[in-house]
Order: structure tokens, then sequence, then C-alpha cells
């Protein structure tokens, strides 16, 4: 009864949520950024959590996990042949810690082959193409109340295929009703939905031509992203803006069968915002050197300083992906053009080599910044890991209220009267606190724990309404928020929550979000 009681009072809770908040998505002024499609993640927007599993691993017996032989797989990922001794299993639900829904999964599968389940899953019934499963993360803690679906034979001619495992509750709804009701319910009080993670815009994005895009007949949304027509779907249900991220190496061909589909798809009333990719100024990521390699083919910068090229590329391929949008749209009407460069680039950066360059800023709608309240301590940092890690919650909280709230919103300003210029609004596409050790500090344990402690304070809520009145205030017309749900770890305490079922009693900077939310909606 207990798993009941918990199933329930979850959908309870949400609903409530939602009844309570007196705003549409359309009058509020804040969106969201979604957490990555993974077996790790918290969020559970699919009924089918088949969808999140990870790329199948490949074991052989007496071998060490995970050295198995390569597999074979057909266009979708499914494993059309199995070697002698072998076997391929996939993880999921992991890092769930016992908020993930426990009772009895349905398993749906086409083909012929043996399917078995392992870690807090036992089989209670079975049936060609069909299994019944109960997971019960009490019984057994391993893997955080995860389990993992193995794949022990199948019949290469008619090889086992199109898996779904199904939440309780949901086999006779979840072709039509495909999302998490508790999912749909949290993020239905938003404006905007990102879908960078999604998209999986910053893992190395390998979709050049349309044929390489996520589609919703592959095995998972795990190793290719989220497929468009899902993401259009939740938009349309929930009426919310999506916000995309074209990957940086797409064709035109890939940007213009993307944008039809939108077009087509996409509920009327609501309006598309278009990226190229996502911080293409961060040298981190691997479309910042696809951007230095392609502006000095261009010759569009001083060779000594390839990243002043690749910010010049960054706004010519946007214009160009912007028209093709626009072609493929009849129009502007329903689209929202976005140059996002660094909260701090200022008039070298976001004006002189970006908007100010080849008359992007004329083509664009919206200069898009990510104005953090940033405090990454490592080695080389302003403060260093010996000084924090002395400190207390409340002393660290000082420090983010005193230093980090009042630089971001002096990145702010400046970048407004950028935007004022050339005419165009000024949004955030992400938002938050940022507290997180780098380099070294990666790996303190002590830091990591006082960061969530800071996170979970009373006073992170304080924080996040000064936050949001002072970017209101500085001209930010929307607000996307980093992130929707996720565990916190040494990487950041990113999410507003950590898990779906919990409520914005136990998490201070959720409950300020939801209520300047509620405070601050629009006529």
């Amino acid at each position: 009864m207990r798993n009941v009681k918990r199933f329930v009072l979850g959908l309870c809770l949400c609903a409530g949520a939602v009844t309570g908040f007196a705003a549409t998505p359309t009058q509020c002024r804040l969106g969201i950024n979604l957490s990555g499609p993974a077996d790790w993640s918290t969020d559970y927007p699919f009924v089918d959590v088949f969808r999140l599993s990870r790329r199948w691993i490949s074991q052989r017996e007496g071998e060490k996990w995970g050295t198995g032989p390569e597999l074979a797989r057909d266009a979708n990922g499914w494993i059309t042949h199995l070697e002698t001794n072998c076997w391929a299993d996939t993880p999921l639900l992991t890092s769930s810690n016992g908020h993930a829904p426990t009772g009895d999964y349905v398993c749906l599968y086409d083909g012929e082959g043996t399917i078995d389940f392992r870690f807090n899953a036992k089989v209670i019934a079975r049936a060609p193409g069909r299994i019944v499963v109960r997971l019960d993360s009490e019984t057994n803690t391993q893997l955080d109340g995860g389990t993992f679906l193995v794949l022990r034979s199948t019949n290469p001619t008619n090889y086992v295929r199109n898996i779904r495992v199904i939440m309780p509750g949901f086999e006779a709804t979840y072709q039509t009703q495909p999302f998490y009701p508790p999912f749909l319910a949290r993020w239905s009080e938003f404006k905007t939905v990102r879908f960078m993670d999604w998209l999986r815009t910053n893992e190395g994005a390998k979709q050049r031509d349309w044929s390489d895009r996520a589609t919703t007949n592959y095995c998972n949304f795990t190793e290719r992203g989220v497929p468009v027509e899902v993401m259009v779907d939740l938009c349309n249900r929930l009426k919310v803006n999506p916000w995309f991220n074209m990957p940086h190496p797409a064709s035109d061909d890939y940007i213009r069968q993307f944008a039809t589909l939108v077009h087509r798809t996409l509920d009327p009333a609501l309006q598309a915002y278009v990226e190229y990719s996502n911080e293409v100024w961060n040298s981190m990521f691997e479309q910042h050197r696809y951007a230095e390699a392609k502006g000095k083919e261009l010759n569009l910068g001083p060779a000594a300083r390839p990243w002043e090229g690749a910010a010049i590329y960054y706004g010519l391929r946007s214009q160009e992906i912007f028209k093709i949008w626009e072609e493929a749209c009849g129009g502007r009407d329903r689209l929202v053009r976005v140059i996002a460069w660094q909260a701090g680039g200022g008039t070298y950066w976001t004006d002189g080599l970006v908007l100010g360059k080849n008359e992007t800023g004329k083509h664009t709608d919206a200069l898009a910044i990510a104005p953090y309240m940033t405090m990454c301590i490592g080695p080389t940092t302003k403060l260093n890991v010996a000084t924090v890690t002395s400190w207390t919650v409340d002393q660290v909280l000082d420090y983010v209220e005193t230093n980090a709230l009042p630089e971001c919103l002096d990145w702010t300003r400046s970048s407004k009267k950028i935007a004022d210029k050339y005419g165009i609004r000024l949004v955030c596409y992400e938002s938050g606190q940022h507290l997180v050790g780098v380099g070294e500090g990666v790996n303190n344990e002590t830091m990591t724990k006082l960061f969530n402690a800071a996170n979970r304070h009373p006073r992170m809520g304080a924080l996040y309404t000064k936050y949001l009145d002072a970017l209101q205030e500085a001209g930010c017309d929307l607000v996307c928020l980093w992130c929707s749900t996720g565990r916190w770890s040494k990487w950041g305490s990113w999410g507003l929550t950590e898990y779906l079922d919990e409520t914005e009693a136990a998490y201070p900077k959720y409950k300020a979000v939801r209520d300047w939310n509620k405070q601050h909606a629009q006529p």
C-alpha cells in the first residue's frame, strides 16, 4: 500500500500545485531547461522508462563487465544477433534512490527471445511479448533502486525489438498519453521549455543530415536525443513555447526539415525560439572548436585569435539558420531568433564580434545570456578551496549575496544596453545559482556538502526571489532557469529539486521560483 499511496500522493501534490497557480504558461515570465535524457534522470518524463535506457552493454560469460563483442544492431539500435555465451543489458531508473514509482511494470516487446531483469526486480508473470516485473527498492538498495533489463537471447530471423517498459498503471494509455502526469503537472507552470539537453547539444552533436536525427522508432532517447515530434507534442500539451538548439554541424537540409516539421505540428498559438547550438563561446565544448575551424576556413578573424573567428562565424551561421526557419515558417510571426552569448561578453564580444558584425543584430529578435550567481571554486580562482571549506553555510550565502549577485546583475545591465542598441529583447537562456567546484575543487567532499547545504537553506530561496526581482528590473523579459529536476553531486546542485516526487517544502529555491512565478504573472 505504501507504494500506491506514494504514487497517488505525487499526482495529487502536482495537480494541486497546478490548480493553485493562478497564471497560465502564457502569462508567466519564467522558462525551464529540462534535464537531459539518461537512465540516471530523476525527472521521469515518460511512462515508458525504456526511453531513457542506456546504450546496450555487451557482456560475455567469464569476461569483465562490459567487455563483450561488438553488438550487431539494426538502424534503430535493436540487437539482431548475440554470439554464443554472450548477452546484452541496459540499466533503467538508476539514481532513483527509492523515488521512482514502484510496483508492477509491464515490459512489452516484439520478436522472439529471452528478456530478464536483475537488481530490485522480480518477474511475476511472463508470456510471449509481455512480462510483468515488480520493482521494489525497499528490498534491495543496489543501484539506488534501479534495475537492469537483460537480453539473454534473440532470434536473428525475428529478433527482439520495440521494447517498452511501462510504469505501473499506464499500460492501457501509454500510446496516447506518453508523458508521466507529475512531470507534466510540474512544468506546466512555465512559459518556455528549453530543450538543449534533450537535443544532446553539448555531447558533440553528430546530427548533420536529417537521416541522422533522433526518431520515435529508435530504441532509446539517450543516444541520439529526444525526437522533435516528442518535444512538440510536450509543448502542445502544456501550451508552452519550445526553445530549440540546432546541432552545430547540421546541414541546411536538416535545419529546413526540422523547421518545417515544427511549423506544421506546433500549436499555432505558440512561438519557437531558435538558437544555433549552445555556448559556442565556451572553449570546453566541441561546438566552439568547430566554429574556430570554420572561422579559420573562411578567414573570419586573425589567425592568432581563432576565438574571434569563432564568434564571427557563430553570427553568420545563426543568420543562415534564421533565414531557413523564416522560409519554412512563412515569416517570423511564430519565430524568436536567438543570439546567445556570454553574459560578461560586453562590448568586445557580444557587440563587436557577434551582433555588430555582418548585420547579425538586424536579423535577431533576442540576445540571450546566462547571468548565474557564480561561485566557481578551484585552485586558480579568486577564492581558493581551503578558504571556502572553512566557511559556514551562512558565509557562503553572504558571499553569493554581496559578490556573486551584484556581479551577475552588472553583466545583465551591460547586456541590456547592447540589446537596446539593436532594438531586441534581453532573455536568459540559463540562470540560477552556480555554486560548484572546478579543477581540483570538484573532488573536495567538504565543499560539495557545503554547497549542497547552501542550496537547501531557506536563505537560498530568499536569494532567488531577490535575484529574479533584479533580473526583471534590469530588463530580462524571459528567464529560463537551470534546471528542472536532478540529483545534486560534486558536479553541482542544479536541479530545482532532486526528485520529481519531492515538493517545495524541502527546497526553498523551488518554492521561491513558484511563488515568484505566481506573483509576477503577466496580464
